[in-house]
């Protein structure tokens, strides 16, 4: 591997490799986990590696030295974009359609389900040309001759006044024949054999995906994250390398759509990020997929010091996980201003469909009034703002925000503070926001429950 990397690399005398960059970088962190990955799956297993087409030829002859050349199964090709173009940019290349999906086993025994799709509209009316007029079945017509004749041991007869040799005996085809299978269009002309549409399969899964369409801008499914992966095509590939019970791990679960199709299909599981951003949303969006099912997240604080540690390394990570406790949704960037003062919403329904939310600010460190007051303006507005705080709120803050009035619930009929104070310990003790009740997160229908009932990341 280190032969492998060296030559990727490029040293002096090798003046051809790809040099010391971001690719570099990429490609060393990539082959230390797809090495444990390696190592933890099991013999039955398979790996699907998502990647651009700039990576995938660098990152297949990782794979090829870890998973072994002959485990390689197909690189799948997924159009996730109908068209693109970066002309108006001074782009001088074609429209950059699709990503790579590289298929590795890690022995010649692995689980696969083959799937079969659809047969295309034009395909079935060149193919399937005659409808049964008994039964309005669509059927196409076969032949009943048998290739290699007499050096393949086939039987020689006469049937329907035609001599040949024939792929089944003349029992078989006396009984196919009563069934109505086989069909003779005239006197003297070679038989048929009627294969109907409705009992074939379909189109056996070919490694070139343009069914399933990208998450469009006004998705119900779309969370917003970047990365975000429609859910049939996890769906479509766990279903393939899997059956129901096996373990699906995802080292780079981002927004969780591979647990979430692992889960609808009765799969169990294992998620991993690095982030409390992705961490925060994974949670909500389980939860509100899957009412009722516990969430356990190991790595992330759990009690006031630990929280405090997380703040001293990270103040963007600790703001997120500190989200997460209140079910909020995280907004903005890791720049200044980008938020416009907030940092999390929790929408909620009122007069019908229409939404509203709770503006929520989080504060790791030394808080006073001033902020109580810069939350008042920042929620404008909305009915409800929220201060989360790792300290404790002074008295004058505690009247600042009193001083702020109710919010009037018209359907829950039902006063809220529309300025509240929580802190970190209080959540962590249990406490969430005076609010009415939280809209779920967007999802595309609702998913029936899978069996795990513990989620772990």
């Amino acid at each position: 591997m280190a032969q492998l990397l060296g030559a990727l690399i490029g040293e002096e005398q090798n003046p051809g490799g790809i040099g010391r960059n971001d690719v570099t970088a990429y490609l060393v962190m990539m082959t230390a986990r797809l090495i444990e990955l390696h190592r933890v799956l099991k013999p039955t297993g398979s790996l699907f590696l998502h990647c651009d087409p700039t990576m995938s030829h660098y990152i297949k002859l990782v794979l090829d030295q870890i998973f072994g050349p002959t485990n390689f199964r197909n690189e799948i090709v997924w159009k996730r974009s109908s068209a693109h173009s970066d002309i108006g940019q001074g782009a001088k290349h074609m429209g950059r359609l699709h990503d790579i999906i590289l298929f590795y086993s890690k022995t010649d025994n692995f689980t696969c389900n083959m799937q079969f799709l659809e047969y295309d509209e034009n395909y079935v009316d060149s193919f399937y040309r005659y409808v049964e007029p008994e039964t309005g079945r669509r059927y196409r017509l076969g032949d009943l001759t048998a290739p290699g004749g007499a050096a393949k041991g086939n039987p020689y007869y006469e049937f329907l006044g035609v001599t040949r040799y024939w792929r089944y005996s003349k029992e078989r085809m006396q009984e196919l024949y009563e069934q109505g299978r086989i069909v003779q269009s005239k006197p003297g002309t070679v038989p048929a054999y009627k294969r109907y549409l409705d009992e074939m399969p379909g189109v056996p899964l070919q490694d070139l995906w343009d069914d399933i369409l990208p998450i469009g801008a006004q998705a119900k499914e779309r969370l917003g994250y970047p990365t975000q992966k429609p859910l049939p095509l996890l769906e479509r590939i766990i279903s393939f390398a899997s059956n129901e019970g096996d373990i699906v791990l995802d080292p780079f679960c981002g927004c969780g759509t591979a647990l979430v199709a692992a889960h609808k299909l009765n799969r169990k599981w294992i998620g991993i990020d690095i982030t409390h951003l992705s961490i925060a949303i994974m949670k909500r969006r389980l939860q509100d997929y899957f009412p009722g099912i516990k969430v356990k997240v190991v790595g992330e604080p759990v009690d006031l010091p630990s929280a405090r540690q997380l703040a001293k390394q990270d103040r963007y990570q600790f703001q997120w996980w500190a989200l997460s406790l209140i079910g909020a949704r995280p907004v903005g960037e890791k720049k200044k201003g980008a938020d416009k003062g907030i940092d999390g919403v929790i929408p909620f329904a009122e007069d019908g469909d229409k939404l509203r939310r709770v503006v929520v600010q989080v504060k790791s460190g030394h808080v006073g009034v001033k902020d109580i007051r810069e939350l008042k303006t920042v929620v404008g507005g909305d009915p409800i703002g929220v201060l989360l705080t790792l300290e404790e709120p002074s008295q004058p803050m505690i009247t600042e925000a009193a001083e702020a009035g109710f919010y009037e619930s018209p359907v829950w009929q039902k006063k809220f503070p529309r300025i509240q104070i929580l802190t970190i310990e209080e959540v962590l003790a249990g406490k969430q926001p005076a609010m009415p009740m939280a809209a779920p997160y967007p999802k595309a229908g609702r998913i029936a429950e899978g069996k795990q009932t513990e989620l772990s990341f």
